[in-house]
């Protein structure tokens, strides 16, 4: 079995088990069933984190050597994490409508959440548009730079007075108030979102670097590496043209 599979299959139980483990947990005793949806809009932000820190790290590469393998897995990365936090939007406004009595409310949490779709969102726009090794570059500054909202949008909810309540979990200077089989199934929840973003990651990846049809006779990777400055790169020969002065 291949570690993709492996990965896939992980995913699979890490998603029964947290199934299993919040539909067994106890309702909350202030919000009653609508807590529940915790363990989707929790995991759902926590694995939009885990994606921006990983264009982060691979954004440092691009920045400082536009390696093509560094760019896809950031490119990737952006990609899984701009989903993630539209979900981690979607579900906390369900959760709000259901908690608070509204869909959508601009408080310090749900604007510094829209930024950091859109700070990737951008990312990602960019990184369509960059077709020199400059322009990659800058793009890779652009990522690492990026990252700077993520911990804002997390310490939002400490640092202004907001309708959402503190965090939950990795709240500065606190226990985490939390029954324990509500935490069992986080847990879980947790995991099993990180896996997955973490397979669709890859997922993407591999299937960037697969040459397309409509790339025939355009630049490869071998051309970006000698557009980066590396000699050792190899650009394909050209086939002879029939009817040349070659053939007279």
């Amino acid at each position: 079995m291949t570690p993709l599979r492996l990965l896939a299959a992980a995913t699979a139980v890490a998603a029964v088990v947290a199934v299993v483990l919040g539909a067994a947990a106890p309702p909350d005793a202030v919000q009653g069933d609508a807590q529940r949806w915790m363990y989707v809009h929790v995991p759902a932000a926590w694995g939009a984190y885990a994606c921006f820190a990983v264009v982060l790290l691979a954004s440092l590469r691009v920045a400082a050597r536009d390696t093509p393998r560094s760019l896809r897995l950031a490119t990737a990365a952006a990609e899984v994490g701009v989903v993630l936090t539209a979900v981690t939007l979607a579900t906390g406004s369900v959760w709000g409508a259901l908690t608070w009595g509204t869909w959508w409310v601009w408080d310090a949490r749900v604007s510094s959440t829209v930024a950091m779709g859109l700070v990737y969102a951008g990312f990602l726009a960019a990184r369509s548009l960059a077709a020199t090794s400059r322009a990659r570059r800058v793009v890779g500054v652009l990522g690492v730079a990026g990252f700077l909202v993520v911990p804002v949008v997390h310490m939002s909810v400490v640092w202004w007075r907001t309708l959402h309540q503190p965090p939950t979990i990795m709240a500065p200077g606190t226990t985490a108030p939390i029954d324990p089989s509500m935490a069992a199934a986080l847990v879980a929840a947790l995991v099993a979102v990180t896996l997955g973003a973490a397979l669709a990651v890859l997922l993407r990846v591999r299937r960037a670097a697969r040459p397309r049809p409509d790339d025939a006779g355009r630049p490869g990777e071998d051309a970006e590496a000698l557009d980066a400055g590396r000699p050792d790169a190899r650009v394909p020969a050209r086939a002879p043209v029939a009817g040349g002065a070659g053939s007279r």
